[in-house]
Protein backbone atom coordinates (compact mmCIF):
# COMPACT_ATOMS: atom_id res chain seq x y z
CA UNK A 1 0.00 0.00 0.00
CA UNK A 2 1.69 3.50 -0.71
CA UNK A 3 2.37 5.35 2.27
CA UNK A 4 3.35 8.73 3.32
CA UNK A 5 6.40 8.88 1.20
CA UNK A 6 4.93 7.51 -1.75
CA UNK A 7 1.81 9.86 -2.01
CA UNK A 8 3.19 13.21 -1.27
CA UNK A 9 6.06 12.30 -4.27
CA UNK A 10 2.73 11.60 -6.40
CA UNK A 11 0.96 14.34 -5.18
CA UNK A 12 3.82 16.65 -6.12
CA UNK A 13 4.24 15.35 -9.77
CA UNK A 14 1.00 15.68 -10.46
CA UNK A 15 0.02 19.03 -9.15
CA UNK A 16 3.10 20.51 -10.82
CA UNK A 17 1.75 18.66 -14.31
CA UNK A 18 -2.33 19.44 -13.53
CA UNK A 19 -2.40 22.70 -11.30
CA UNK A 20 -5.00 25.24 -13.33
CA UNK A 21 -6.05 22.65 -16.08
CA UNK A 22 -9.62 22.65 -17.38
CA UNK A 23 -11.84 19.32 -15.88
CA UNK A 24 -13.70 18.83 -19.43
CA UNK A 25 -15.66 15.47 -17.59
CA UNK A 26 -15.20 13.06 -14.75
CA UNK A 27 -16.00 9.72 -14.88
CA UNK A 28 -16.33 6.08 -12.51
CA UNK A 29 -16.34 3.23 -14.81
CA UNK A 30 -16.16 1.17 -11.80
CA UNK A 31 -18.76 2.42 -9.27
CA UNK A 32 -17.17 0.75 -6.62
CA UNK A 33 -14.62 3.40 -6.37
CA UNK A 34 -17.13 6.17 -5.73
CA UNK A 35 -17.32 6.78 -1.91
CA UNK A 36 -20.00 9.89 -2.10
CA UNK A 37 -23.25 10.58 -4.28
CA UNK A 38 -23.58 14.53 -3.08
CA UNK A 39 -21.82 16.48 -4.91
CA UNK A 40 -22.19 14.20 -7.70
CA UNK A 41 -18.94 13.40 -10.16
CA UNK A 42 -19.70 15.26 -12.59
CA UNK A 43 -19.51 18.56 -10.24
CA UNK A 44 -16.60 18.91 -11.26
CA UNK A 45 -16.86 19.06 -14.93
CA UNK A 46 -15.88 22.46 -16.17
CA UNK A 47 -13.97 23.26 -13.14
CA UNK A 48 -10.13 24.12 -12.89
CA UNK A 49 -7.59 22.54 -10.70
CA UNK A 50 -6.63 24.92 -8.11
CA UNK A 51 -4.07 22.11 -6.96
CA UNK A 52 -2.96 18.65 -5.98
CA UNK A 53 -1.66 17.91 -2.56
CA UNK A 54 -1.83 14.89 0.14
CA UNK A 55 -3.23 14.65 3.47
CA UNK A 56 -1.68 11.32 5.66
CA UNK A 57 -2.28 8.46 2.80
CA UNK A 58 -4.69 10.19 0.41
CA UNK A 59 -3.90 12.30 -2.81
CA UNK A 60 -6.32 15.52 -2.35
CA UNK A 61 -7.14 16.93 -6.01
CA UNK A 62 -8.86 20.49 -4.85
CA UNK A 63 -10.87 22.08 -7.63
CA UNK A 64 -12.79 24.99 -8.17
CA UNK A 65 -13.01 27.43 -5.02
CA UNK A 66 -14.80 24.79 -2.95
CA UNK A 67 -14.05 21.02 -4.06
CA UNK A 68 -11.76 18.45 -3.51
CA UNK A 69 -11.73 15.05 -4.54
CA UNK A 70 -10.15 12.76 -1.98
CA UNK A 71 -8.91 9.79 -3.33
CA UNK A 72 -7.30 6.81 -1.32
CA UNK A 73 -5.07 4.08 -3.48
CA UNK A 74 -5.78 1.34 -1.27
CA UNK A 75 -2.79 -1.48 -1.94
CA UNK A 76 -2.73 -1.92 -5.45
CA UNK A 77 -3.84 1.92 -6.41
CA UNK A 78 -2.18 3.95 -9.01
CA UNK A 79 -2.45 7.65 -10.14
CA UNK A 80 -1.25 7.89 -13.95
CA UNK A 81 -1.51 10.79 -16.05
CA UNK A 82 -2.04 10.07 -20.07
CA UNK A 83 -0.97 12.64 -22.97
CA UNK A 84 -4.30 11.12 -24.83
CA UNK A 85 -7.59 11.12 -24.21
CA UNK A 86 -9.03 7.63 -23.09
CA UNK A 87 -12.66 5.82 -23.46
CA UNK A 88 -14.26 4.02 -21.60
CA UNK A 89 -13.18 0.84 -22.69
CA UNK A 90 -9.29 2.11 -23.51
CA UNK A 91 -6.84 -0.94 -22.05
CA UNK A 92 -4.09 1.48 -21.77
CA UNK A 93 -5.82 3.65 -18.86
CA UNK A 94 -7.06 1.01 -16.96
CA UNK A 95 -3.97 -0.18 -15.72
CA UNK A 96 -0.12 -0.16 -15.64
CA UNK A 97 1.25 -2.12 -18.90
CA UNK A 98 2.88 -4.74 -16.38
CA UNK A 99 -0.89 -5.89 -15.34
CA UNK A 100 -2.43 -5.26 -18.59
CA UNK A 101 -3.58 -9.19 -18.93
CA UNK A 102 -5.38 -8.70 -15.71
CA UNK A 103 -6.98 -5.24 -16.01
CA UNK A 104 -10.20 -3.59 -16.56
CA UNK A 105 -11.47 -0.73 -16.91
CA UNK A 106 -10.28 2.11 -14.46
CA UNK A 107 -12.61 3.02 -11.57
CA UNK A 108 -11.80 6.37 -11.73
CA UNK A 109 -10.86 9.26 -14.42
CA UNK A 110 -10.94 12.70 -14.37
CA UNK A 111 -10.05 13.98 -18.20
CA UNK A 112 -8.82 17.10 -19.16
CA UNK A 113 -7.59 18.24 -22.67
CA UNK A 114 -5.75 16.92 -24.39
CA UNK A 115 -5.38 14.03 -22.08
CA UNK A 116 -6.43 12.99 -18.89
CA UNK A 117 -5.57 11.56 -15.59
CA UNK A 118 -7.16 8.19 -14.27
CA UNK A 119 -6.60 5.53 -11.48
CA UNK A 120 -4.75 2.79 -12.82
CA UNK A 121 -5.48 -1.03 -10.68
CA UNK A 122 -5.50 -4.14 -11.81
CA UNK A 123 -7.67 -5.22 -8.62
CA UNK A 124 -9.72 -2.31 -8.31
CA UNK A 125 -8.60 -1.37 -4.77
CA UNK A 126 -9.09 2.46 -4.65
CA UNK A 127 -11.72 4.93 -3.79
CA UNK A 128 -12.59 8.86 -4.40
CA UNK A 129 -14.65 10.73 -2.72
CA UNK A 130 -15.17 14.46 -1.95
CA UNK A 131 -12.85 15.49 0.98
CA UNK A 132 -14.46 17.46 4.06
CA UNK A 133 -10.72 18.02 5.48
CA UNK A 134 -8.58 16.22 8.18
CA UNK A 135 -7.42 17.21 11.60
CA UNK A 136 -5.08 14.04 12.34
CA UNK A 137 -1.54 14.67 13.46
CA UNK A 138 0.36 13.91 10.13
CA UNK A 139 3.56 11.62 10.35
CA UNK A 140 5.83 14.14 8.64
CA UNK A 141 6.58 17.17 8.18
CA UNK A 142 6.38 17.91 11.39
CA UNK A 143 4.42 15.17 14.05
CA UNK A 144 3.34 16.40 17.19
CA UNK A 145 6.11 17.37 19.76
CA UNK A 146 6.18 16.31 22.52
CA UNK A 147 5.09 12.52 20.91
CA UNK A 148 4.73 10.88 24.00
CA UNK A 149 1.09 11.67 24.63
CA UNK A 150 0.26 10.86 21.27
CA UNK A 151 1.18 7.43 21.76
CA UNK A 152 0.07 6.91 25.37
CA UNK A 153 -1.63 3.74 25.04
CA UNK A 154 -1.31 -0.13 25.99
CA UNK A 155 -0.55 -0.90 22.38
CA UNK A 156 2.59 -2.23 20.41
CA UNK A 157 4.62 0.80 18.59
CA UNK A 158 4.32 -1.40 15.22
CA UNK A 159 0.50 -1.16 15.65
CA UNK A 160 0.26 2.30 16.89
CA UNK A 161 2.11 4.10 14.45
CA UNK A 162 0.13 2.53 11.85
CA UNK A 163 -3.36 3.38 13.13
CA UNK A 164 -3.85 6.32 10.77
CA UNK A 165 -6.32 7.15 13.63
CA UNK A 166 -3.42 8.16 15.80
CA UNK A 167 -0.84 9.57 13.46
CA UNK A 168 -1.38 9.38 9.73
CA UNK A 169 0.89 8.52 6.78
CA UNK A 170 2.73 5.58 8.80
CA UNK A 171 2.28 1.71 7.18
CA UNK A 172 3.64 -1.83 7.37
CA UNK A 173 6.87 -1.50 5.33
CA UNK A 174 8.08 2.32 6.88
CA UNK A 175 6.92 1.62 10.18
CA UNK A 176 9.80 -1.44 10.01
CA UNK A 177 12.53 1.27 9.36
CA UNK A 178 11.60 4.02 11.26
CA UNK A 179 11.46 1.52 14.51
CA UNK A 180 15.27 0.38 13.18
CA UNK A 181 16.22 3.58 13.26
CA UNK A 182 15.15 4.62 16.54
CA UNK A 183 16.60 1.05 18.42
CA UNK A 184 12.87 0.62 19.80
CA UNK A 185 11.35 -2.93 19.74
CA UNK A 186 7.70 -3.07 17.51
CA UNK A 187 6.43 -4.46 20.56
CA UNK A 188 7.05 -2.27 22.89
CA UNK A 189 3.97 -0.63 24.24
CA UNK A 190 3.37 2.90 23.56
CA UNK A 191 2.87 3.65 27.32
CA UNK A 192 6.16 2.18 28.19
CA UNK A 193 8.03 4.87 26.24
CA UNK A 194 10.28 7.22 27.87
CA UNK A 195 10.85 11.11 27.27
CA UNK A 196 14.22 10.25 25.67
CA UNK A 197 12.50 7.02 23.68
CA UNK A 198 9.62 9.24 22.03
CA UNK A 199 12.28 12.20 21.33
CA UNK A 200 14.53 9.32 19.16
CA UNK A 201 11.55 8.21 17.86
CA UNK A 202 9.96 11.07 16.47
CA UNK A 203 13.62 12.14 15.21
CA UNK A 204 13.25 8.60 13.65
CA UNK A 205 9.89 9.86 11.84
CA UNK A 206 10.99 13.17 10.54
CA UNK A 207 14.06 11.52 8.83
CA UNK A 208 13.03 7.91 7.66
CA UNK A 209 9.56 9.79 5.50
CA UNK A 210 12.58 12.87 4.66
CA UNK A 211 14.98 10.96 3.23
CA UNK A 212 12.53 8.58 1.31
CA UNK A 213 10.72 11.55 -0.03
CA UNK A 214 14.49 12.92 -0.98
CA UNK A 215 14.54 10.08 -2.51
CA UNK A 216 11.86 10.06 -4.63
CA UNK A 217 11.98 13.38 -5.39
CA UNK A 218 15.45 12.12 -7.00
CA UNK A 219 14.49 9.78 -9.38
CA UNK A 220 10.61 9.67 -9.78
CA UNK A 221 9.32 11.89 -12.47
CA UNK A 222 6.04 11.14 -14.98
CA UNK A 223 5.16 8.82 -15.87
CA UNK A 224 4.75 7.25 -12.23
CA UNK A 225 5.87 3.95 -12.21
CA UNK A 226 3.99 0.91 -11.30
CA UNK A 227 6.27 0.13 -8.35
CA UNK A 228 8.74 2.58 -6.73
CA UNK A 229 11.65 2.13 -6.02
CA UNK A 230 11.80 2.34 -2.24
CA UNK A 231 15.31 2.58 -0.02
CA UNK A 232 13.70 0.12 2.45
CA UNK A 233 16.94 -0.94 4.56
CA UNK A 234 15.33 -3.40 6.80
CA UNK A 235 11.62 -4.31 5.55
CA UNK A 236 11.03 -7.86 4.17
CA UNK A 237 15.06 -7.79 4.21
CA UNK A 238 15.25 -11.24 6.97
CA UNK A 239 17.88 -13.07 6.95
CA UNK A 240 20.27 -10.49 5.37
CA UNK A 241 22.64 -8.71 7.76
CA UNK A 242 21.50 -5.69 9.98
CA UNK A 243 23.28 -2.78 8.23
CA UNK A 244 23.97 -1.14 11.31
CA UNK A 245 25.16 -3.61 13.50
CA UNK A 246 25.94 -7.17 10.81
CA UNK A 247 23.07 -9.38 13.06
CA UNK A 248 21.06 -11.01 11.11
CA UNK A 249 17.31 -9.54 10.32
CA UNK A 250 14.85 -11.69 12.06
CA UNK A 251 11.06 -11.27 10.93
CA UNK A 252 7.38 -12.01 12.64
CA UNK A 253 5.09 -13.14 9.55
CA UNK A 254 1.40 -12.09 10.00
CA UNK A 255 -1.38 -13.46 7.61
CA UNK A 256 -1.04 -10.36 5.28
CA UNK A 257 2.11 -8.57 6.46
CA UNK A 258 5.63 -9.38 7.49
CA UNK A 259 7.50 -7.34 10.73
CA UNK A 260 11.57 -7.12 10.26
CA UNK A 261 13.08 -6.31 12.96
CA UNK A 262 16.90 -6.86 14.35
CA UNK A 263 17.54 -8.86 17.27
CA UNK A 264 20.44 -7.12 18.73
CA UNK A 265 19.39 -3.49 17.97
CA UNK A 266 15.88 -3.84 18.86
CA UNK A 267 14.80 -6.48 21.31
CA UNK A 268 18.07 -7.31 23.61
CA UNK A 269 19.47 -9.98 21.65
CA UNK A 270 16.01 -11.93 21.65
CA UNK A 271 14.09 -13.29 18.61
CA UNK A 272 10.57 -12.90 18.57
CA UNK A 273 8.03 -15.94 18.15
CA UNK A 274 7.15 -16.10 14.61
CA UNK A 275 3.78 -16.77 14.49
CA UNK A 276 3.90 -18.89 11.10
CA UNK A 277 6.34 -21.37 12.29
CA UNK A 278 3.92 -21.34 15.96
CA UNK A 279 1.21 -22.62 13.22
CA UNK A 280 2.91 -25.68 11.79
CA UNK A 281 4.82 -26.69 15.24
CA UNK A 282 0.51 -27.01 16.48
Amino acid sequence: MPELPEVEITARRLDAALRGARIESALAPGINALKTFDPPLSALDGERIAGVRRIGKHVIVDVGDDLSLLVHLMSAGRLQLYDKRAGLRDRTSAAARAHRRRSRAAPARVRHPPGGVGEAAASRRARARRSAGDARPEAWPDPPDPLGPLLDAPRPLHTLLRDQRVIAGIGRSWVDEILWHAELSPFKRGDQLSEAEARTLRDAIVTTLGDALAHYAQVIQLPIPDKLPMSLQVHRRQGEPCPRCGTTLEAVHYEDYVMTYCPHDQTDDRVLKDRRLSRLLK
